[in-house]
């Protein structure tokens, strides 16, 4: 099965060469780029893609705001694709609220070819391009960003069974599917399951979303 991308960059050789790489692969088929957010989200509308590849700064529309219009969109729209966003910085001020805003991820422009063309099938995959020390870091910006205080957890989190509620929090500390298998002292299959009922009874699209979803509920609280 190929993969449709368009690649939303204000950058023109950034969109060539990405555009190139990508084409060059048998299941990934480029179907468009846009020079910023407005045009991207017109281009999307249009052409359908599985994944968009998002720069955070552009003119005229963010990255952000473009991220926002093709994850939420208005009604009597149902396309939404997966977006990828593209940074400059490994923890750029818009990635948390890109995540927030339902994005399945983010990657560095200046990651190795390998990193980019992978990164676009995990997302296409349905999975999220979140490694744990990624993780990490978006907690860190996320508790300096907001002071630490207890919220009454959100009333979704009663779905979760006490061991799915476990395996959300380790999630949401940043931990990999292994590393919370041993931890649980489960195999990491059942690990991988338990994370996939989370996301369906949570109705979140990713891990990504996960690992905002227990910060904001009050699951898990930064610093502790």
């Amino acid at each position: 099965m190929t993969t449709r991308v368009i690649i939303v960059d204000d950058q023109a050789m950034v969109r060539a060469g990405f555009a190139a790489l990508l084409a060059a692969q048998s299941d990934i088929d480029v179907v468009g780029e846009a020079p910023d957010g407005a045009q991207g989200v017109e281009l999307s509308r249009r052409t359908r893609p599985d994944v968009v590849l998002m720069d955070v700064r552009m003119p005229e529309m963010d990255g952000l705001e473009a991220a926002r219009r093709l994850l939420d969109p208005p009604k009597g729209v149902t396309h939404r694709p997966r977006v990828l966003m593209l940074t400059t910085f490994d923890v750029d001020d818009y990635v948390y609220e890109a995540l927030r805003a339902g994005a399945s991820g983010f990657l560095l422009k200046d990651a190795p070819p390998a990193d980019l063309i992978a990164a676009v099938r995990v997302v296409a995959s349905g999975d999220a391009l979140l490694a744990p020390s990624v993780t990490r870091r978006l907690i860190a910006d996320f508790a300096a960003q907001r002071p630490a205080a207890r919220r009454k957890p959100a009333l979704r989190l009663k779905a979760l069974t006490e061991r799915e509620t476990e395996v959300l929090t380790l999630v949401a500390r940043g931990r990999s599917n292994t590393e919370i298998a041993a931890l649980l002292v489960l195999a990491e299959q059942t690990v991988k399951t338990h994370v996939s009922r989370v996301l369906t009874k949570l109705d979140l699209r990713d891990r990504a979303q996960a690992v905002v979803f227990a910060y904001e509920s009050g699951l898990v609280v930064p610093g502790e």
